[in-house]
Protein backbone atom coordinates (compact mmCIF):
# COMPACT_ATOMS: atom_id res chain seq x y z
CA UNK A 1 0.00 0.00 0.00
CA UNK A 2 1.34 3.52 -0.72
CA UNK A 3 2.54 5.68 1.91
CA UNK A 4 1.30 9.05 2.37
CA UNK A 5 4.04 10.59 1.67
CA UNK A 6 3.58 12.68 -1.39
CA UNK A 7 3.54 16.40 -1.72
CA UNK A 8 1.04 18.25 -4.01
CA UNK A 9 1.71 22.16 -5.50
CA UNK A 10 -0.46 23.08 -2.77
CA UNK A 11 2.07 21.61 0.00
CA UNK A 12 0.13 19.23 1.10
CA UNK A 13 1.15 15.51 1.68
CA UNK A 14 -1.36 12.76 0.08
CA UNK A 15 -1.07 9.34 -0.73
CA UNK A 16 -0.18 8.39 -4.44
CA UNK A 17 1.66 5.40 -5.79
CA UNK A 18 3.14 7.47 -8.21
CA UNK A 19 6.60 8.11 -8.47
CA UNK A 20 8.39 11.61 -8.46
CA UNK A 21 12.07 13.18 -9.20
CA UNK A 22 12.75 14.82 -6.01
CA UNK A 23 12.97 13.94 -2.02
CA UNK A 24 11.85 16.43 0.14
CA UNK A 25 12.39 16.82 4.35
CA UNK A 26 10.40 19.43 6.76
CA UNK A 27 11.70 17.25 9.60
CA UNK A 28 10.10 13.73 11.08
CA UNK A 29 6.50 14.33 10.55
CA UNK A 30 5.60 10.60 11.11
CA UNK A 31 4.75 8.01 13.88
CA UNK A 32 5.83 4.02 14.27
CA UNK A 33 3.22 3.20 12.37
CA UNK A 34 4.38 5.06 9.27
CA UNK A 35 1.46 7.73 9.46
CA UNK A 36 1.74 11.76 9.03
CA UNK A 37 1.05 13.34 12.43
CA UNK A 38 2.47 16.84 11.57
CA UNK A 39 2.69 18.97 8.35
CA UNK A 40 6.35 20.44 9.35
CA UNK A 41 8.66 20.37 12.18
CA UNK A 42 11.37 22.74 10.75
CA UNK A 43 11.35 25.65 9.13
CA UNK A 44 13.96 25.13 6.32
CA UNK A 45 11.72 22.72 3.62
CA UNK A 46 14.52 21.54 1.58
CA UNK A 47 14.31 19.61 -1.98
CA UNK A 48 16.86 16.83 -2.22
CA UNK A 49 18.01 14.57 -4.92
CA UNK A 50 16.64 10.72 -4.71
CA UNK A 51 20.04 9.30 -4.56
CA UNK A 52 23.39 10.65 -2.98
CA UNK A 53 26.83 9.47 -2.59
CA UNK A 54 26.21 6.03 -1.27
CA UNK A 55 23.35 6.75 1.31
CA UNK A 56 20.37 4.46 1.75
CA UNK A 57 17.52 5.16 4.00
CA UNK A 58 14.26 3.02 5.00
CA UNK A 59 11.54 4.94 4.12
CA UNK A 60 9.84 6.67 7.04
CA UNK A 61 11.90 4.42 9.12
CA UNK A 62 13.02 5.58 12.80
CA UNK A 63 15.48 8.89 12.82
CA UNK A 64 15.53 12.09 11.65
CA UNK A 65 13.32 13.11 8.92
CA UNK A 66 10.63 11.55 7.01
CA UNK A 67 11.02 11.40 3.36
CA UNK A 68 8.70 13.13 1.16
CA UNK A 69 8.70 12.93 -2.50
CA UNK A 70 7.69 15.49 -5.57
CA UNK A 71 6.79 15.55 -9.36
CA UNK A 72 9.77 18.12 -10.29
CA UNK A 73 10.98 21.26 -8.91
CA UNK A 74 8.29 23.24 -10.22
CA UNK A 75 6.06 21.32 -7.57
CA UNK A 76 8.35 21.32 -4.84
CA UNK A 77 8.74 25.49 -5.17
CA UNK A 78 5.62 25.78 -5.27
CA UNK A 79 5.09 23.69 -2.15
CA UNK A 80 7.29 26.29 -0.36
CA UNK A 81 10.25 24.25 -0.61
CA UNK A 82 14.12 25.16 -2.27
CA UNK A 83 16.91 23.36 -2.91
CA UNK A 84 18.95 21.29 -0.45
CA UNK A 85 22.80 22.74 0.24
CA UNK A 86 23.86 19.44 0.81
CA UNK A 87 22.69 17.08 -2.02
CA UNK A 88 21.66 19.77 -4.61
CA UNK A 89 24.84 22.25 -3.49
CA UNK A 90 24.89 23.75 -7.26
CA UNK A 91 20.89 24.40 -7.47
CA UNK A 92 21.15 25.45 -4.08
CA UNK A 93 23.70 28.20 -4.96
CA UNK A 94 21.70 29.33 -8.30
CA UNK A 95 18.78 29.88 -6.27
CA UNK A 96 19.96 31.25 -3.22
CA UNK A 97 21.82 34.21 -6.18
CA UNK A 98 18.30 34.55 -8.11
CA UNK A 99 16.48 34.93 -4.24
CA UNK A 100 18.76 37.68 -3.40
CA UNK A 101 18.37 39.39 -6.34
CA UNK A 102 14.47 39.24 -6.73
CA UNK A 103 14.03 40.32 -2.75
CA UNK A 104 17.11 41.78 -1.77
CA UNK A 105 18.22 43.99 -4.19
CA UNK A 106 21.21 41.76 -4.77
CA UNK A 107 22.69 41.03 -1.57
CA UNK A 108 23.66 38.63 -0.13
CA UNK A 109 21.29 36.42 1.85
CA UNK A 110 21.71 33.39 4.26
CA UNK A 111 19.68 30.34 4.32
CA UNK A 112 17.62 31.28 7.44
CA UNK A 113 16.39 34.23 5.93
CA UNK A 114 15.26 32.56 3.12
CA UNK A 115 13.30 29.89 5.19
CA UNK A 116 11.86 32.45 7.31
CA UNK A 117 10.16 33.96 4.40
CA UNK A 118 9.50 31.14 2.93
CA UNK A 119 7.46 30.33 5.72
CA UNK A 120 5.51 33.14 5.46
CA UNK A 121 4.49 32.79 1.92
CA UNK A 122 3.27 29.54 2.27
CA UNK A 123 0.62 30.86 4.30
CA UNK A 124 -2.60 30.30 2.04
CA UNK A 125 -3.81 33.69 3.47
CA UNK A 126 -0.17 34.97 1.05
CA UNK A 127 -1.06 33.40 -1.96
CA UNK A 128 -1.91 36.35 -4.58
CA UNK A 129 -4.84 35.78 -6.52
CA UNK A 130 -4.10 37.10 -10.19
CA UNK A 131 -7.07 37.23 -13.05
CA UNK A 132 -4.38 36.40 -15.81
CA UNK A 133 -1.46 34.33 -15.77
CA UNK A 134 0.16 36.44 -18.27
CA UNK A 135 3.55 38.09 -16.77
CA UNK A 136 4.33 35.01 -14.74
CA UNK A 137 7.48 33.04 -15.64
CA UNK A 138 7.78 29.43 -16.45
CA UNK A 139 7.95 27.28 -13.75
CA UNK A 140 5.47 28.96 -11.51
CA UNK A 141 2.73 26.64 -10.83
CA UNK A 142 -1.36 28.27 -10.26
CA UNK A 143 -4.53 26.69 -9.26
CA UNK A 144 -7.37 27.83 -10.90
CA UNK A 145 -10.22 29.01 -8.55
CA UNK A 146 -13.08 27.66 -10.48
CA UNK A 147 -11.88 24.31 -10.62
CA UNK A 148 -9.30 23.44 -8.41
CA UNK A 149 -6.82 22.52 -11.33
CA UNK A 150 -3.35 23.39 -10.76
CA UNK A 151 -1.31 24.14 -13.96
CA UNK A 152 2.19 24.68 -14.58
CA UNK A 153 3.08 28.01 -16.31
CA UNK A 154 5.38 26.83 -19.66
CA UNK A 155 6.55 28.78 -22.83
CA UNK A 156 2.64 30.65 -23.27
CA UNK A 157 1.20 27.25 -22.34
CA UNK A 158 -1.13 26.08 -18.81
CA UNK A 159 -0.08 22.69 -18.28
CA UNK A 160 -2.65 20.50 -15.49
CA UNK A 161 -0.77 19.26 -12.90
CA UNK A 162 -1.27 15.26 -11.45
CA UNK A 163 0.91 13.09 -9.43
CA UNK A 164 1.83 11.02 -12.45
CA UNK A 165 2.98 13.82 -14.85
CA UNK A 166 1.34 17.44 -16.68
CA UNK A 167 -1.11 16.66 -18.68
CA UNK A 168 -1.91 17.98 -22.09
CA UNK A 169 -1.63 22.05 -22.83
CA UNK A 170 -3.82 24.64 -23.36
CA UNK A 171 -2.78 28.14 -24.34
CA UNK A 172 -2.96 29.96 -21.26
CA UNK A 173 -5.20 32.61 -22.90
CA UNK A 174 -7.60 29.69 -23.13
CA UNK A 175 -8.30 28.79 -19.20
CA UNK A 176 -10.53 31.75 -17.50
CA UNK A 177 -9.00 33.08 -13.96
CA UNK A 178 -8.92 33.95 -11.56
CA UNK A 179 -5.84 31.96 -10.11
CA UNK A 180 -3.79 31.62 -7.23
CA UNK A 181 -0.30 31.52 -7.54
CA UNK A 182 0.83 28.44 -5.66
CA UNK A 183 4.72 29.48 -5.92
CA UNK A 184 5.43 31.69 -3.16
CA UNK A 185 5.99 35.60 -4.09
CA UNK A 186 9.50 35.22 -3.04
CA UNK A 187 10.49 32.54 -4.97
CA UNK A 188 8.24 33.75 -7.82
CA UNK A 189 10.70 36.91 -7.91
CA UNK A 190 14.03 34.42 -7.78
CA UNK A 191 12.77 32.60 -11.40
CA UNK A 192 12.21 36.06 -12.65
CA UNK A 193 15.76 36.79 -12.31
CA UNK A 194 17.22 33.55 -14.02
CA UNK A 195 16.56 30.63 -11.38
CA UNK A 196 15.93 27.61 -14.18
CA UNK A 197 13.23 25.57 -12.52
CA UNK A 198 13.60 21.65 -13.38
CA UNK A 199 10.61 20.41 -14.71
CA UNK A 200 8.94 17.00 -15.58
CA UNK A 201 9.59 15.36 -18.92
CA UNK A 202 6.10 15.29 -19.31
CA UNK A 203 5.58 19.11 -19.95
CA UNK A 204 8.89 18.91 -22.41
Amino acid sequence: MPLQNRVDPEGEIRVSAARGTLMGNRGCLHNAAKQIVAKSKRDAWVACALKYQDRHRTIMDGGSYTELFFLDEATALAAGHRPCNTCRSDRYKAFMTAWGAGNRGGTKVLAGEVDAQLKRDRSPLARETVVSVAGLPDGVIVKQRASGTCYLIRSGKLYPWSFAGYGMPQPASAVDGPFAVLTPRSTVNAVRQGYNVEIHPSAR
